[in-house]
Parts: C-alpha cells; sequence; structure tokens
C-alpha cells in the first residue's frame, strides 16, 4: 500500500477483510482532522498520531490474522526496490507525479504490477499497470503535466466519498490479479465521473516510444526524480 490516505484506506480495509496475507504500508504523515471526510482508516482519537500506526491498528482490530508491516518513510531510490522485492503487488495511493513515476520504474525493474488509482474533484481513474502483461503508467503518461495542471486533493478537495468508490475497485482489482479471476484492468482505464454517475471504460496500448519496460529492466535506473520525471536508462 502506497499512502494510507483516501485511496489506501478503504483498499486496505477489504484487503484486510479478505483476508490477504501481509499488508505493507508506506507514509509518513499524520493523521489530520482535515482528512478524516475521506480517510476512513483514522479517526478523531488519533489526531496527530503517525498514519501508519492508527492504519495498523485498525487492520488488527478488523482483521487480527493480517499480517500488517508499516513504512513511516518516504519512499525513494534508496530504499524501494528494497520495499517493494517483499511484496506480489502495489496498490498506488500516491498524490504525486514524481511518486507514481518512481514507481513505475521500480515495478517495471522488478515485475510487480501496480493497481493505480487517482482522483480529483469528483472524477477519478483506476488502471492496473502490469508490466509482464500489459502497459504501464508511462504508457499512459509520458510525461507530467505542469504542477498546476495537476493540484493534490489538498489543494483542489474531493468529495470524500470518491476515495472510497475508487480505493475499493483497487482492492478488488488486486485480488483479481492476485487470484488469476477474471479480467483485470490490465490494459484498460475505467474512469468515473460522479456528477452525472458514469463510467467509461478506455483501452490503453503500449507507446513505442517508452523504453522503461520488462525487456529492458537491466537498464533501468531507479532514480529520486523531484519533478523531473524523464525515464533514467544505462547504456
Amino acid at each position: 500500500m502506497l499512502g494510507a490516505g483516501g485511496l489506501g484506506s478503504p483498499a486496505a480495509l477489504y484487503l484486510a477483510a479478505a483476508g490477504i496475507g501481509t499488508l505493507g504500508i508506506v507514509d509518513m504523515d499524520d493523521v489530520d482532522a482535515s482528512n478524516l471526510q475521506r480517510q476512513i482508516l483514522h479517526n478523531m482519537d488519533r489526531i496527530g498520531q503517525r498514519k501508519v500506526d492508527s492504519a495498523r491498528q485498525t487492520i488488527e482490530k478488523l482483521n487480527p490474522d493480517v499480517t500488517v508491516k508499516t513504512y513511516d518513510v518516504r519512499l525513494t531510490a534508496e530504499n524501494i526496490m528494497e520495499i517493494m522485492s517483499e511484496y506480489d503487488i502495489v496498490v498506488d495511493g500516491a498524490d504525486n507525479f514524481p511518486s507514481r513515476y518512481l514507481l513505475n520504474d521500480a515495478s517495471v525493474k522488478l515485475g510487480i504490477p501496480v493497481v493505480h488509482g487517482s482522483i480529483f474533484r469528483f472524477e477519478g481513474m483506476v488502471s492496473v499497470f502490469h508490466p509482464l502483461r500489459g502497459p504501464t503508467y508511462r504508457d499512459m503518461v509520458p510525461e507530467p503535466p505542469p504542477a498546476e495542471c495537476a493540484p493534490s486533493c489538498a489543494e483542489a478537495g474531493v468529495l470524500g466519498v470518491l476515495p472510497g468508490i475508487i480505493g475499493s475497485i483497487q482492492a478488488l482489482e488486486t485480488i483479481k490479479v492476485l487470484l488469476d479471476l477474471g479480467e483485470p484492468l490490465i490494459g484498460r482505464i475505467l474512469t468515473i465521473d460522479t456528477t452525472e454517475m458514469s463510467f467509461h471504460v478506455f483501452k490503453l496500448r503500449a507507446d513505442p516510444q517508452n523504453q522503461v519496460v520488462w525487456e529492458n529492466r537491466d537498464r533501468i535506473e531507479v532514480r529520486d526524480l523531484d519533478g523531473l520525471c524523464a525515464p533514467w536508462l544505462s547504456h
């Protein structure tokens, strides 16, 4: 779980309820009252507590048979490979582009699928980026948009129920990938517009210009991007 916020909260709850074996949670923030309209892992009694600790308490009360590992750190090039290599799949609840590109490059290098979710005001989307079976995040967003075009939830606001919907779908897709059930959203993007309550599915194809692919995994250099999200490949 990358993030114990709006998307990570419902995803973690449903995965724990389903009996997932081990759940790792990466987050380095504190619980804040302004988050509680969407971050349902937490509550008023835990304001000021570290989110990973609050998340662990909630999950253990829901299903004590789930092993919860917490990482109270910022995900960086120094630690992402070590953390990710312990898991079968990553649920992406990041809210910034450098983290998404860092996660993508590490997932491609390791061959670990990512269940991506993102939200903006009344709209959201979900896709499964599986480096062994289909396109990945860099195929969808080759270059990051300007910062002013991609405000965070704190800056732009978000309908509190929306991340509950998107995070629940992420949990569902995670279970499908792990158990090889049905047709996961590999090579497809599911979008929702809650103002008119409409769902749409778009096909995503591999970008022939994208060099960050499984076949080039030995050349991929996982680096902190700090806003510069161009791929790093050795030559």
